[in-house]
């Protein structure tokens, strides 16, 4: 009789749950691994400057932007730009104006560059892919014929070369900052669309779809309240990957007069584009907004590296 009573309490002591133990959800566990995960500590501090950098820049900088000061002053002289000093920390541009303060906020434009064109391909990507993942979720032949329509066109999409796309969009929409935006936009959308139409059909068999269907819920309500929530993770961290992605490529049209044809709003990529001819005398005028541009883009990469660290249970170390 002991021995039977024994058994009860063990399977008890087994069975109870502690009161301070509770369940964690995904974004929860994946925010503690990313905590201790090195790179993601430096990618974040590197973003939290850019931020703060775009933010305050304009604030912070000595000079206007657009003041010619230097040909004012008679320091700009054909063949001769002054470099950095006390005054001028970077030196001159070209045209006579503080690089330093251009710099600072180039910033601004940059970061709106990458997150407007981050944004459009996001939605649009999302928005194409939602709809293929859930007709092919749905199954049936109106289903697979929308998702076949659906993909291929995102396929005739990646078939074509970023660059080049990007490029072609800027080039017949005409020079502009909302160009660049668009065209960056754009060769994103495939991305996301396919990222997400193949989270959805994976999701799609998952043990929670199976038990919703069997308890007579419609399929299209499981597709956008079941299987759309679960599958955007990936989405949100290609979405990080992608701003470094964007940046890089803002800074390319710009880089080949595809961007802003205001030259004296400051722009990372424009200030690269308007550096070329001076490389030989001054090459920081082109060294500063490239390291700018490449310091930016690691943070953001280490930061989506190790979001998807985090959220992927096989590549997590």
């Amino acid at each position: 009789m002991s021995t039977k009573t024994d058994k009860i309490d063990a399977l008890g002591e087994l069975s109870a749950v502690k009161q301070d133990e509770h369940g964690v959800s995904l974004w929860t566990e994946a925010f503690r691994r990313v905590r201790r995960n090195p790179s993601a500590l430096v990618g974040m501090a590197i973003l939290v400057l850019f931020v703060l950098v775009a933010i305050i820049g304009p604030l912070l900088a000595p000079y206007s932007p657009t003041d010619t000061m230097g040909i004012r002053e008679g320091v700009i002289r054909p063949g001769s730009i002054p470099g950095p000093s006390a005054e001028h920390w970077l030196g001159y541009d070209h045209q006579g104006r503080d690089q330093f303060s251009r710099l600072l906020v180039g910033a601004r434009q940059t970061l709106l560059v990458g997150i407007v064109s981050t944004l459009i391909g996001l939605t649009v990507g999302a928005l194409i892919g939602g709809v293929a993942g859930a007709a092919a979720g749905l199954g049936g032949r109106v289903g697979r014929a929308v998702d076949s329509v659906l993909m291929r066109i995102v396929d005739m999409l990646l078939a074509l070369p970023s660059l080049l796309l990007a490029v072609s969009i800027a080039a017949l929409l005409g020079a502009s900052l909302t160009t660049v935006m668009i065209a960056v936009g754009v060769v994103s959308v495939p991305v996301f669309a396919r990222l997400l139409r193949g989270a959805m059909v994976a999701q799609s068999g998952g043990d929670y779809v199976l038990a919703a269907t069997s308890l007579g819920v419609k399929r299209s309500r499981i597709a956008l309240t079941h299987i759309l929530p679960n599958s955007l993770a990936p989405v949100i961290v290609q979405a990080t990957l992608t701003l470094a992605t964007a940046i890089i490529e803002a800074a390319a049209l710009s880089f080949l007069g595809l961007g802003n044809p205001d030259t004296s709003t400051p722009e990372w990529g424009l200030m690269l584009a308007d550096a070329q001819p001076y490389l030989d005398g001054r090459p920081g005028l082109a060294i500063f907004p490239a390291v700018g541009i490449i310091i930016t883009a690691l943070g953001f990469t280490l930061l989506g590296e190790a979001l998807r660290e985090a959220l992927d249970p096989k590549l997590r170390k």
